[in-house]
């Protein structure tokens, strides 16, 4: 594997987070390219790593299988890392690389056997999944920015279906929006939200405050 370049992947990171601010990735667009199998493996065992899922059928080793219900894989997590919208997709099998070759030195360290055929960090048991990527975001890890900025894309996709429309998302279904029970638009397909949270206002409204919402 060549030497990461963590100057450029922070900058695709940020990259990529200033686009699905912009919005989701168009249409058009969405589901091109994909990396290898082995790659999309070990971003998978990552999502599923930070957001559990269920396994989608037997066998399904990315996915541990450590709770029931959706998690980011099923809530579209890769389909969000591998856009071609984003600039992320020359960079995702150094990421996975970078991963297994940490999913190895646990390994050795901790004499697990893993199972061939399939990429190191999927092959560990969950707990060291979580363990190891748990010490990913120790401060003072040299990849630190690379892991937040790769768990905040993978948190994008569960919590707000980030590769799509909300609208869109809500219509067919989207796991993640459904799980944390995210409403549905009004019919004209805007959100109003009438009903406060707590049932009452936080505040009256200053009578200063503008036809958009602002402060004077």
């Amino acid at each position: 594997m060549p030497l990461l370049d963590r100057r450029g992947l922070l900058k695709a990171l940020a990259a990529a987070t200033a686009v699905l601010a912009a919005g989701p990735p168009s249409p058009a667009s969405a589901g091109a390219a994909t990396p290898g199998t082995w790659t999309v493996q070990s971003l998978e065992a990552f999502a599923d790593t930070l957001v559990p899922g269920q396994r989608r059928h037997p066998g399904d080793l990315p996915i541990a299988g450590a709770v029931t219900g959706p998690g980011a894989v099923q809530a579209g997590a890769v389909q969000v890392l591998v856009s071609p919208d984003l600039p992320l997709g020359p960079w995702l099998p150094e990421i996975a690389a970078l991963l297994d070759a940490r999913a190895l030195a646990r390994a050795a360290a901790h004499l697990l056997w893993l199972p061939p055929g399939w990429p190191p960090f999927v092959g560990l048991p969950f707990d060291h999944r979580t363990a190891l990527v748990t010490g990913l975001f120790e401060p003072g890890e040299v990849d630190r920015p690379v892991w937040q900025v790769l768990a905040l894309l993978v948190g994008l996709a569960f919590d707000t279906a980030a590769h799509q429309h909300t609208t869109t998302a809500i219509a067919t279904g989207h796991p993640g929006l459904a799980w944390i029970g995210f409403p549905p638009p009004d019919a004209d397909g805007l959100w109003r939200f009438p009903a406060h949270s707590y049932a009452r206002p936080l505040a009256d409204l200053h009578p200063r405050t503008t036809a958009s919402g602002s402060p004077a």
